[in-house]
């Protein structure tokens, strides 16, 4: 695949869902090597054509912002035509591959995920209002973990809810944070973050509320049976760090950036191992 084609699909953004989505196929018990490899592909497939049809979307944004200007669509490497035909490819072999080769439920799950995505979150409201396109946009960021469990559990219970939830509550902060990491690049690009439309102090509690609330609902987990004391160790004690360094705030009003970046990459440590002990201590 030419560069600029694999970079329009956020290689780094799929495979972070791909973790995401193993977590809750094996939490759920697993389905056999087939529909593992087959529901892994049209998530795969489907995320990456959110991402395109997200590239293509903000391409305007992307032109004002020193870390994506060198994308493929601002820097003209690809024309806007071939990428949404790109997109719309992508999403139409990942659901063609979902609807056939695992069920409907995690089809469903997938399509709603991508609709949030692209068309609430990317062309709604992102522009418009930065609060309600975090928290709506969060319940597309939960969609890979909850389809994949129930493409192997081939229904939606009380495992797919806790994953809904713990999900969406660790994609909310994490987006807060990388919004007050980046916060100048999105100010010079236009784009009504929180942190630029009610300032640090408000994005501070926000931060610290949605965390405490994602480690009052990630050990849930094993208290429903679904998990294993592995797993709520490392829920609880990751989670308490990470409100932690929350909490205890940026050094001063110089270090919000570099406290923003600790909290980005706290979030994203946080969900890879908690992913990772879904699989693997499954109760």
């Amino acid at each position: 695949m030419p560069r600029p084609y694999l970079l329009l699909v956020k290689p780094r953004l799929v495979c972070a869902n791909l973790v995401a989505a193993c977590g809750g196929f094996f939490l759920a018990g697993g389905g056999g090597a087939g529909l593992f490899f087959v529901a892994m592909a049209g998530i795969a497939l489907v995320v990456a054509s959110g991402c395109v049809c997200n590239n293509c979307i903000d391409r305007d944004i992307d032109r004002e912002m020193a870390r994506t200007r060198e994308r493929p669509l601002p820097a003209g490497a690809v024309s806007p035509a071939a990428a949404w035909a790109y997109g719309a490819l992508l999403g139409l072999a990942g659901g063609l591959v979902l609807l056939l080769g695992t069920n409907a439920l995690c089809f469903g799950i997938v399509a709603a995920g991508f609709v949030i995505y692209v068309g609430v979150y990317s062309l709604l409201l992102k522009r418009r209002h930065s609060l309600l396109a975090t928290l709506l946009g969060s319940l597309a960021g939960a969609a890979p973990p909850v389809a994949a469990y129930c493409a192997a559990r081939g229904r939606f219970d009380g495992g797919a809810a806790f994953l809904l939830a713990i999900f969406s509550l660790w994609q909310i902060p994490h987006a807060h944070a990388i919004a007050l990491f980046r916060r100048d690049e999105y100010a010079a690009a236009g784009v009504p973050v929180v942190s630029l439309t009610r300032g640090v102090p408000a994005t501070r509690r926000l931060l610290v509320g949605h965390i405490a609330a994602f480690v009052l609902v990630a050990p849930l987990l094993t208290v429903g049976g679904y998990a294993g004391y592995a797993y709520f160790t490392a829920a609880a004690v990751a989670g308490l760090a990470w409100l932690a360094l929350a909490l205890a705030g940026p050094a001063s009003p110089d270090a919000v950036r570099a406290w923003a970046g600790e909290l980005v990459f706290a979030s994203i440590a946080v969900i890879f191992l908690l992913s990772v002990l879904m699989a693997l201590d499954a109760a």
